[in-house]
């Protein structure tokens, strides 16, 4: 029994208290009687040797319980204690029987008397076994507890520490024996010390074990927090009974960080790897910007804007390195940068908030989205794009961003903006991985931006080629009303190789093109270009379509060969010119090839006769609709594509009727990768069966009503509708070959004028036809056919047998001749010469008068005849 004292003075009887000594060893009793004899027997004694009561009482012990050979001293020893004699020492014993263990014991012995006076004996053991378990335990425990290098503490159960080791106590400051008494609040700031005691209290009551409880506090003369992990266990005493809690700490801070670290670095690797993703899909300024953004927000700030050079976006040529030429620098800040993007994680944020990037506004608020604006000279942001380096920005002084990285966007040695990351209250400050990650983020984006910078200006280059040598939108034609669209493959790729074009020809004649050449951007557009131009140049030479087909493919294959002329196998020897490999040579070949690739229709149609003659170069083949009738495609044999070359191009004369409607097209408008060929042309022919409408709505008709799959192709469409020119504007007539075919040809061509009503070009026309008809009589072959055509203005063709082309040379001042060309040229708006299937025609264009005089040769004019 013991006395536990109360709060209030009271005892308190208990028959076993925790962690009682009495738990761990084994204290047995009994007596001795006068004859020597055990006389009283206890129970732990018969646990301790293993004889019950019974069995025990009234024998020798040193008979019962002690080896053969010691027996004798034994009796000795118990005759002294029966003397009177105390007695302590160690002693050993065997069980009885046979095979019965043997043991050593610590006997006290302690002479007594009976009620009768005489002389007995009380014996207290202790198994000493027991008490050599406890030695070593105590020295175990004392080698782990004290010389342990983790924290080890032992909590009561009352929750204060008891016993603490040397580990624990240099943590937190002085000797081990300093911490008892002690509660969880000694150690650590509120709300974890709070989570430790409830922990330590479930842990006392329900016994389960706590392993890895992460704990954060500071220490005693250090200014950060550091980490712990502890694992908490219930203790009890040999009876079984709770005693505390034990407790063991381990100092993981190098641990936390280094797994913050190793998530910071797998965040930032994923960060980038989005950054790949995510940015760089666009070839919009603006639009890159924002997807920047859009991954830096929240992933990686709470704020971000983007400012790029205003020169930049306004398409101007940088000096080389920056986008900030030095003499656009000033004392009063930076170059002009344009607000293009911004982005806030933070609710009550203002929308355009980066603390200290020392850009002027109303009220001192940072610049809004959109707007210009310079940085000031000595800010970190101007500082950051002068250096191409991070700059550090201090927080606002509301307190709301504590950290912002100034990071210039350089791409190729350029810088092209800046970036400002911004972290506010209560986020992790900027490390320095964070500011590699900004830079590497702020650099991906800038190569984004100096690709569409440079796409962009390719793209305006290309662009205004190609709309530079596109005809005007309402070209005109004798007999022929036209109507054309042209519509890019994509806001994105509007630059393409297909055209159309229309060139008036001698006779009221015009040429109608449709080509494509294969591939996009601005080298598809030079194609074009240098095409259409050799188009039109053949035309004025006023060839037959498949000739101008011929020679057309004779100068795309020129193109598509390096230096624009003949191959060459290149020049041996050291004096020769050095050329590039023949793989090299090859490959740039066939590199060229491919963009020189194209096919083309080309047809020329004459009003007089509306007959239209088409020749076509691997084109699609032209539609017509004839009133009343379904609309068909003309069969013309398709030939080569231009480039190819080998092949001769056929032509296909066909008549059309008054109204028909001609259709050119590129394959864009009948074939994409969900549609066969076969099924645009079939819907293209339905499309323009349909009723007869003015021909700028039947383009916008045929455009929106095909399933064109807009933005996979280019699409060029040209329409004419046929009229041809009304028998009456025209005069034809043929003359025999003699000389007064001279004056019927001035009488003839003198009464159709008048007929006309062009009484004030009777004179001039006169005297060119004259001259027309006495050259073809002088140096042509065969009858003479004189045509005169009155449109928006008019022609006069003679016609003959001849070959011989005829030219306009300079006579000398003794020659009574040779000055008739050089009439036609001064008095005519236009002359010149074409060949025939059967000869030649020599043709002048004289303007309609407009009411005011005629203008008179000058005297300059008249003298060059001479």
């Amino acid at each position: 029994m013991s006395e536990i004292p109360g709060t209030t003075g009271d005892v308190v009887w208990q028959s076993s208290p925790p962690g009682s000594i009495y738990d761990y060893i084994r204290v047995a009793s009994f007596s001795i009687g006068p004859d020597g004899l055990i006389e009283q027997w206890s129970r732990r004694a018969a646990g301790l040797f293993g004889m019950a009561a019974d069995e025990a009482i009234g024998r020798d012990p040193v008979e019962a319980f002690m080896p053969a050979e010691l027996r004798s001293d034994g009796h000795r020893r118990v005759g002294e204690i029966l003397d009177g004699k105390e007695w302590t020492g160690l002693v050993p014993f065997r069980m009885p029987g046979e095979g019965g263990a043997h043991g050593l014991a610590e006997v006290y012995v302690m002479p007594s008397e009976t009620a009768d006076g005489e002389r007995a004996a009380l014996c207290i053991v202790v198994d000493v076994r027991a008490l050599r378990r406890i030695e070593t335990d105590l020295a175990a425990s004392q080698a782990i507890f004290g010389q342990s290098p983790f924290g080890f503490v032992l909590f009561g159960t009352d929750f204060t520490v008891v016993r603490a080791n040397q580990r624990f106590a240099t943590v937190f400051g002085g000797a081990a024996d300093d911490h008892r008494g002690r509660t969880v609040d000694d150690y650590l700031p509120g709300p974890e010390a709070e989570r430790l005691a409830a922990t330590l209290k479930r842990v006392l009551e329900t016994g389960e074990s706590v392993t890895d409880l992460q704990l954060v506090g500071p220490t005693p003369g250090e200014t950060g927090r550091r980490h712990w992990s502890m694992n908490l266990y219930r203790v009890h005493s040999g009876a079984g009974r709770p005693v505390g809690v034990a407790g063991l700490a381990t100092d993981v801070t190098r641990r936390h960080i280094a797994a913050r670290e190793a998530a910071s670095a797998r965040r930032n690797l994923a960060l980038l790897n989005e950054a790949s993703a995510r940015i760089g899909n666009s070839l919009d300024l603006e639009t890159t910007a924002r997807e920047l953004l859009d991954v830096a927000v929240p992933g990686f700030c709470d704020l971000a804007t983007v400012d790029l050079y205003q020169g930049l976006l306004t398409g101007e040529e940088a000096a080389p390195g920056s986008w900030a030429p030095a003499h656009r620098e000033s004392a009063g800040g930076s170059a002009e940068l344009r607000r293009v993007a911004h982005a806030s994680a933070v609710a009550d944020a203002l929308p355009t908030a980066v603390a200290g990037s020392g850009a002027p506004g109303p009220d001192d608020l940072p610049p809004a989205l959109g707007s210009v604006h310079r940085f000031p000279f000595g800010s970190p942001c101007a500082m950051a794009l002068r250096s191409g380096r991070v700059e550090a920005v201090p927080g606002d002084d509301m307190g709301f961003v504590q950290s912002t990285l100034a990071v210039p966007m350089v791409a190729h040695d350029t810088v092209v903006g800046l970036v400002q990351f911004s972290r506010t209250k209560g986020s992790e400050p900027f490390g320095e991985r964070d500011r590699v990650l900004a830079t590497e983020l702020a650099a991906r984006a800038a190569v984004c931006i100096d690709n569409a910078r440079l796409y962009r200006r390719e793209h305006e280059r290309a662009l205004i080629l190609q709309r530079s040598l596109l005809p005007p939108g309402d070209p005109e034609a004798a007999g022929l009303d036209i109507a054309c669209r042209y519509l890019p493959g994509n806001t994105a790729t509007e630059v393409g190789g297909d055209w159309f074009d229309v060139i008036e020809l001698p006779g009221h004649r015009t040429a109608l093109v449709v080509g494509d050449v294969m591939g996009r951007g601005l080298r598809a557009a030079v194609a074009m270009g240098e095409l259409r131009t050799a188009v039109r140049t053949l035309a004025l030479l006023d060839l037959e379509p498949a000739e101008v087909l011929s020679a057309l493919d004779e100068v795309a294959r020129g193109l598509g060969s390096p230096g624009g002329g003949e191959r060459s196998e290149g020049l041996g020897g050291s004096g020769g010119a050095q050329w590039p490999s023949r793989a090299a040579q090859k490959s740039r070949e066939a590199d060229l090839s491919e963009v020189y690739l194209a096919t083309c229709v080309y047809a020329v149609y004459d009003p007089v006769t509306r007959r239209c003659t088409f020749a076509n170069a691997g084109h699609l083949p032209p539609a017509v609709v004839e009133p009343g009738r379904p609309a068909r495609l003309i069969d013309v044999p398709p030939g080569m594509p231009l480039g190819v070359g080998g092949e001769p191009f056929e032509e296909v004369e066909v008549e059309l009727a008054e109204n028909a409607l001609l259709t050119l097209y590129t394959d864009g408008l009948v074939e994409s990768r969900d549609q066969p060929l076969d099924e645009g042309l079939d819907a293209l022919r339905a499309v323009l069966t349909g009723p007869q409408m003015p021909l700028e709505d039947a383009c916008d008709f045929v455009l929106s009503t095909l399933d064109t799959r807009h933005g996979e192709d280019d699409i060029a469409l040209l329409m004419a509708r046929i009229q041809g020119l009304p028998g009456e504007a025209v005069g034809d007539w043929t003359l025999p070959r003699e000389p007064r075919s001279v004056g019927r040809a001035r009488e003839l061509a003198r009464s159709q004028l008048m007929a006309w009503d062009l009484d004030d070009l009777v004179d001039t026309t006169e005297l060119l036809v004259s001259e027309l008809v006495t050259n073809a009589l002088r140096y042509g072959e065969g009858e003479i056919r004189l045509r005169l055509l009155r449109d928006r203005t008019l022609v006069c063709e003679v016609w003959d047998a001849g070959l011989v082309q005829p030219r306009r040379r300079r006579a000398r001042d003794t020659d009574e001749g040779g000055r008739g060309l050089q009439l036609v040229g001064l008095l005519s708006a236009a002359w010149g010469s074409r060949r025939t299937p059967r000869g030649k025609t020599v043709w002048f264009e004289l303007a309609l008068p407009t009411g005011a005089p005629a203008a008179e040769l000058s005297v300059e004019q008249l003298l060059s005849m001479y």
